[in-house]
């Protein structure tokens, strides 16, 4: 491989099997007990790798257990209602995943055997180099590296990387082919899992436990103390955006959105425009509440406005409109804050 790090140990077989088996090791004895672990499967890992993009293991424990009882293989995944996989998949986000991840089932459901290859996985819905990666090495077992945040940390830090990345994207990209020249040929996936699980629970973006690294011997940073100098990912400047929202309700409804958007499609949220009456006086309206959420590099300031005067809008409602009834409302898909903060919100009824 060209471009090597300049390291006293890397281009040495011996060196480089021994910072394997250090890691390995290590990993067998430390590894988080988590339920995709648990008598692994090749749906398993598909669904734990789709619910982990983008969102830290805490927030997807439940939510793998729930749809493994619920949809426990891709042939009953790809015979559900769309309706029920975005029930299911409410408050993780990124809901493409979640239809995606549906496009995959209908497809494997009809699998003799799954695609031996990493090409042939990127060619299948939702999957990108890190799941394609990952599938095939913890599933199938073929040496393709995988290569994530933490994987970035990671090797920067081992090999004291000083290159000035754009982004998240770009550095994984450019030390993929590092995470390549290291993966254990014989045990791959957990060689990738034990990378990832020593970013997770050592190799902290701040405070790294270096005292306790199974690799500190090989680790330039970690023997420097100069950690925190690695990886050097140039920050992006954040986005704000305020959107204006309307409480719409009556006694037993209130008015939500379903947004034709790809990110949203399927998902109820509080409308961003009033249906069928543009003319809406201030003075119709009073502010109900301001909260804040970031999707991305955006961070949202979300006016919420309470209409005071519901009867100007009249059945039927424009397309993506709806009249739910706060009775039926757990039936249907929200998006996590909006449902969130409707519960918070539902009992207000003089805003100031």
């Amino acid at each position: 491989m060209e471009n090597l790090p300049k390291s006293s140990w890397i281009k040495s077989d011996h060196k480089r099997s021994a910072y394997q088996i250090a890691l390995l090791a290590w990993y067998d004895q430390n590894m988080r007990e988590l339920p995709w672990r648990e008598n692994p499967s090749l749906y398993k890992t598909v669904i734990s790798e789709f619910m982990l993009q983008q969102t830290r293991v805490a927030t997807v424990l439940p939510y793998f257990q729930k749809w493994i009882t619920q949809f426990p293989d891709f042939v009953s995944l790809s015979q559900a209602s769309e309706e029920k996989v975005m029930k299911a998949w409410e408050g993780l986000g990124y809901y493409s995943r979640a239809r995606n991840l549906q496009r995959l089932a209908k497809i494997a459901a009809a699998w003799k055997e799954p695609p031996p290859t990493l090409e042939e996985w990127q060619k299948l819905p939702g999957i990108g180099p890190y799941i394609a990666a990952a599938v095939t090495s913890i599933s199938l077992n073929k040496p393709e590296a995988v290569c994530d945040g933490n994987v970035v940390r990671v090797l920067s830090r081992v090999f004291a990387i000083e290159d000035r990345f754009k982004d998240g994207a770009t550095a994984q990209k450019k030390i993929r082919p590092l995470a390549q020249f290291l993966i254990h040929q014989d045990r791959p996936g957990d060689y990738n899992q034990a990378v990832m699980e020593l970013g997770a629970t050592v190799c902290h973006r701040s405070s790294p436990l270096c005292s306790t690294c199974p690799i500190l011997s090989y680790c330039k940073s970690g023997k420097h103390k100069d950690w925190n100098k690695y990886p050097v990912i140039l920050p992006k400047p954040k986005k704000t955006a305020t959107i204006r929202r309307y409480w719409v309700e009556n006694a037993d409804q209130i008015i939500l959105y379903n947004s034709q958007k790809n990110r949203l499609q399927g998902v109820l949220e509080l409308p961003e425009d009033l249906p069928n009456n543009p003319g809406i006086s201030e003075q119709e309206t009073k502010l109900l509440a301001t909260r804040k959420r970031t999707i991305g590099q955006v961070e949202y300031t979300e006016e919420i406005y309470k209409l005071l005067n519901h009867r100007l809008f009249q059945k039927p409602l424009p397309k993506g409109y709806q009249w739910i009834k706060w009775s039926e409302i757990n039936r249907f898909t929200l998006s996590g804050p909006h449902r969130k903060w409707i519960s918070e919100l539902r009992y207000i009824k003089d805003p100031p």
